[in-house]
Order: structure tokens, then sequence, then C-alpha cells
């Protein structure tokens, strides 16, 4: 599988490589991440970040391995940590490469040593190897590594007085077992000696910059050591929730193996070979999750720190699961999310890996409609379709007649909701940054959508659909009227009731309209349809996505950084999100008649993405980039809808593969 490679240039100081960072995912939710210089810039780094089954959350538990080499007086340091007023020690002075192919890969080359460092982590396991390879040419140096470990909660940072471990210890390694009730091990075919210390105030940079705690304590039980030989040495570090104590190098050599096979077939079953497209089907793997008490699968909506979510799931489903050929674990996914329909809503979120669902989302259940059609469309599956029918006629049958959060049809036939229930649910305290409360043109679009794809499914099923028939034509008869703007050529984002009852329409452009493009049922005339792309490509275009409000707004907002009350009011105030490009890509193919021209720039534009999968996440796609040049990359490193979205259109609307 394609794979990213930086050079030396690509971190020559402290602060370019801080900038660039690396994840993967165990396939429960755990994952192990850091920057590509190894120092820790956020309270989400760790080598080990585990998800315990019957735990409340994600748990940081080791850190950082700490690499030294010692020969006569020379003490080569490859660590890097940010400390008040310094950075040391400086180990990414001897980086010379970093690869991600398909899994981490360090070059260091401190005088006559050079030493490959790889990462990677077992599938479904909370547990993460560390290999070394070193090869030294000249006698008689040392090598010591020594742990950071921690037992938090990964959204918080702790100090030594709030902490504290006990540890058995044997010469391969050791049990931790921490004061709040957390245990893990160390394994290594280094010999381990205890010797144990707090490091104080770590920074982490990243938090800093958010506004948010950013100083910790870490502990360190002891160090693993071993005399070089001439040649090469191998080494490894094992790091597990699980017993590992009798863990060989030969079984994490059969471990890696495995992985590295594992994500070759996943290529190799995609029937993808586009290099581009290989590149963003590698990062759609650690979004992909599987619950270890129930079997079931899900997506994590983004990393560091989201968990999964309704929404991001629908729209993420067909570029994360359909296009990659994963229809067994997509099935599973809509059939997770089908269980869990309560009066016509899918949940919006599962808080920590399986909590109680929360169901605050307008239109998390209109994409399930949608995504369940392009289920089918791959997988022709009629048995599963019957399997989950219930679920589209109950979210049907509550939209019209009215559900929870004020969502409901009005007797135009259009949907109604509460505030704070589409995708732009930012909020600070308890206030929407951008209720809209009332009809929202992407929902009403939604739901014309979903209306005319039940009508379809469910005639295959051999159901009476000629209330959905007469629905659809209901919207399509006042969708135009209520929501078209001819001021400015486009939709209006929302129509509402003020206090007095009077009719407001909020002439903002935002992104919203794309989707009264894009979907596969649509009700405007094609010429309208074209004035939209027009005034989106015109307003709202960027490199690398969609600016969520036009920069003739007053209320637009160009960057998205500082403390977190300034983040949420830039958040759907212009800043650019990179997964409405999908619909974007979809909705201008459209309106140019899929004509060559349009194929050629809707492919210039998304692999306008190749340069960014090298910094930022290497290897993967960001939440949302700033609105003004140069676009930033902000939020999470990671985002399963900006990966998958960006495939999907890239495989489906470009290469033209499709069902």
């Amino acid at each position: 599988m394609s794979g990213i490679r930086l050079g030396a240039d690509s971190f020559s100081t402290y602060e370019e490589g801080i900038n660039k960072e690396w994840i993967i995912g165990n396939g429960l939710g755990g994952y192990a991440s850091s920057t590509v210089v190894g120092a820790g810039t956020r309270t989400y780094h760790g080598l080990l970040v585990a998800a315990p089954e019957n735990s409340p959350g994600r748990v940081l538990l080791l850190s950082s391995l700490d690499e030294e080499i010692s020969v006569n007086e020379e003490v080569y340091q490859l660590a890097t940590h940010k400390y008040p007023g310094t950075v040391s020690p400086k180990g990414f002075n001897y980086l010379s490469k970093f690869i991600l192919a398909p899994f981490p890969l360090w070059v260091y080359q401190p005088d006559v040593f050079t030493v490959k460092k790889k990462v990677f982590m077992v599938h479904n396991n909370n547990t993460t190897c560390i290999v070394y390879d070193i090869r030294s040419r000249k006698e008689g140096a040392l090598l010591r590594i020594f742990p950071m470990v921690n037992s938090r909660d990964f959204h918080y940072t702790t100090r030594s007085g709030f902490l504290s471990f006990y540890q058995e210890a044997d010469p391969t390694g050791l049990k931790l077992e921490s004061s709040n009730g957390f245990s893990f091990s160390l394994s290594s075919n280094l010999q381990y000696h205890r010797d144990p210390a707090w490091y104080y105030n770590f920074e982490y940079d990243a938090e800093k910059e958010r506004g948010l705690a950013f100083q910790e304590d870490n502990f360190n039980p002891g160090y693993f050591e071993s005399k070089l030989k001439l040649g090469t040495s191998r080494f490894f570090i094992a790091a597990s929730t699980e017993n590992i104590s009798s863990l060989t190098l030969e079984q994490v050599e059969e471990l890696y193996t495995r992985e590295v096979y594992r994500q070759n077939l996943l290529a190799f079953n995609s029937r993808l070979t586009e290099p581009f497209a290989l590149k963003l089907l590698r990062a759609t793997d650690s979004f992909i999750v599987k619950n270890p008490s129930t079997g079931e699968n899900s997506v994590i909506a983004g990393y560091h720190w989201f968990a999964d979510w309704g929404r991001d799931t629908m729209i993420s489903l067909p570029g994360l699961f359909l296009v990659s050929h994963r229809f067994d674990e997509a099935r599973s996914t809509l059939k997770n999310f089908a269980r869990h329909c309560r009066r016509g809503l899918v949940p919006n979120a599962f808080p920590a890996l399986g909590g109680d669902p929360v169901y605050n989302t307008v239109d998390a259940s209109l994409w399930f409609i949608h995504t369940l059609s392009r289920y089918f469309a791959y997988t022709k599956d009629l048995l599963f379709l019957s399997d989950v029918w219930d679920t589209v006629e109950s979210i049907i049958d509550n939209y019209r007649k009215g559900t929870d959060f004020g969502i409901g049809m009005d007797s135009d036939y259009l949907i109604r909701q509460g505030p704070q229930l589409t995708w732009m649910d930012a909020k600070i305290e308890n206030n929407p940054v951008t209720p809209r409360a009332g009809k929202a043109c992407e929902i009403n679009a939604l739901w014309y959508n979903a209306l005319k794809t039940a009508s379809r499914l469910g005639g295959l099923l051999g159901k009476d659909t000629s209330l959905y028939e007469t629905l659809a034509a209901g919207v399509a008869s006042n969708f135009e009227d209520v929501f078209w703007n001819p001021e400015t050529n486009c939709l209006y984002d929302l129509v509402s009731e003020d206090e007095a009852g009077n009719q407001t329409k909020d002439p903002s452009i935002r992104p919203n309209q794309i989707f009264a493009v894009a979907l596969p049922y649509t009700i405007l005339s094609s010429e309208k349809e074209k004035a939209i792309v027009d005034r989106v490509e015109k307003d709202l275009l960027t490199p690398f996505g969609l600016r969520t409000l036009s920069k003739d707004n007053p209320s637009y907002i160009g960057h998205y950084q500082g403390g977190p009350q300034l983040r949420d009011l830039a958040y759907h105030n212009g800043t650019v999100w990179p997964w409405l490009l999908g619909s974007y890509v979809k909705a201008y193919r459209k309106v140019h008649n899929y004509s060559k021209e349009s194929l050629e720039a809707m492919r210039s534009l998304l692999k306008g993405f190749d340069m960014h999968l090298e910094t930022a996440g290497v290897g993967t796609i960001s939440e949302v980039f700033d609105g003004d040049f140069p676009y930033s990359p902000r939020g999470c490193i990671a985002q399963a809808w900006s990966v998958a979205e960006i495939l999907r259109a890239y495989v489906e609307d470009v290469l033209g593969v499709k069902p």
C-alpha cells in the first residue's frame, strides 16, 4: 500500500517537527500517536492509549519511550521533550527519515549508529509493539530505554501527587498497577532494571495554544538495557493491557507480519490501484472500530478526541466501508445504529465508546436512509434491507407525526426542528453559536431524498410506498417557494419564525445548500442547481473544502484558533470543512453535464490533498482548515468524514468506479 516518506528537511527544527503528527489505531478505539519527532504536544499523545473493555473512555498508559545510546563519554539521546523554557533532549537532530508505510518508521543516525524504530498495534487488542534495529560501528556501546508511563483519561493531565504506581518486575519486564485502578504490562528482550522516578512539567504546545491545561508529570518505573554488538542488534518493547510476559522477539515479528498482511489485504480487497486512492484507503482503517462487548462495528468520528457519532458515521460509511468493499462491517455498523433507533431518531453519539446513546440530531436519521441505499447499491443485500426496513418506516413515520426535540413535519410538508440539531451544532456553554431552529435547507433536501429513497427501496420489498410518494410530492411543491432567494440566486439557509410569529429567512451564504444538488433525489430545476453550485464556488470554495460562511458576512471568522470560545465561534462561521467537498464534487460534475473539463477540474481539486497528507496528520486528512489563506489545518488531525468523502468522491466521481 502506498506510503509517506519525509526527509530531515521536514523536521529540521522543533517547530517544524511538532506540526506533523502520526496516528495508528487498534480497531477498538485505542491508538498510538505523537509528533514525527517524538515530542508529545497533546494530552492525547501516547504510544499506548488504550480502550479497555468496560472502561468509561480511553486511557493513556504509555506516554513515550526515551532511548539513549552511550559509548565512552558520549551519550546520544533520541527523545524530544518540551519543558518550561526549553526543549530537552533534542533527539530530532539525529532523525534523518520518517516513513509511514503502513506503520511509522523512524531512522536516527547519531554518529556511528543507525537506529531504525517502528511502531505498530495489534488489531483488536490494546497492545503496542516498538521494534528497534540498531546498527553499531563501534564497540562498547550501551542502549538504555526509559518508559514514561501514566494512567489517566486521555482528555486530562495529571500530577505526581495525585497518582502512584505499584510494579511487579522481572528481567523481561514489569506489570504496573496504578492507584486509580488501571493495570498494564511492559515486556522486552532487553534487561529491565527497576529505578522509579517522576519526570516533572512536560509541556504540551498544542494544548497551550488551545487554551487548555498543558503541563503534567509522567512516571518512569525504571529502564531497559542492553549492550550493542558490532553490526545489527534487534530489540522490542511491548506495552499491553494483556499479560505479555512471555512475548518473544519472534512472536513480535510474526505479529508485525500479520498486521502488514492485513493492511495489504485491505488494499487487495478494495480493488483500488491508483496511488492517491490507496493512500486515502490506508487512512480509513483507524476509524473503523468494533465494540468488544457486542461485536458490532462503528466509526470513530475523529482522532484524537471524538467517539462514535451517528451523523459522522452515516456520512462516512460509503467512503470508509463501501468503496473499500468492507461490506460485512458496513452491515454491522448500520445494524448497530438501527438497533438503537428511538422514536425515529438514530443516535447522534455513543459517548465513551459504548455509553448510553444521545439522540439530539435531526439529520442522522435521514442520512441513515441515504447510506442504507448506498449500501444496497453496492451489495444488492435484499435480506438486510428487509431486516432494517422497520427502522426506515419508523424514521419517516416519526418525522411526519413529530418526535423529540421539536422535530416534525409542518402543513407544507417541510421538516422543522429545534435549535442545535443540525451538523452546525457548536455551542458556548449552553448557548448555540448557530442555533438554526426552524426549517433548514439541507434537512429538507435530505427529507425529500429520504422519502424518494424509501419509496424505491420499499418497492423492491413489495411494500406499499404510496404515502412516501405523496409526501415527497408535497415537499417538492413547497421547497422552492420557501427556500429560493432570488436576490442571491441560491437558497436561504434557514426559514424560521420570530417571537411574534413572523416568518424570517436567513440569507447567509452557507454550504448546506449543496446537498440540494448533490443528493440522488433533488427538486430544483437544472438552472437553479447550476446557480447554487456557482454561488458556492464563488463564495465558499477553497483548496481544502467549503467555508461554512461567506467572507462577505459580518459574522465571518477566517481563523480557527485560540481558546475554546474563540474556536467555537469560528467553527461554523467561516472555518473550512473538507468533507463538504464530497458533495461539491458530485454537484459540480452534475451541473456541468459530466464533461471532461469538469472531470479534470475535480480531479485536480481532490488531488490537492496529496500534499496535505504530508502535513498535520501525516497520511490522513484534518477535521477543518482556516477560511483565510494559507488555509492552515486545524482541529482533529484525522477526521473520518474528511478522509471518507475525499476518497469516495475521488473513486466514484473522478475514477468512475461505482456500483
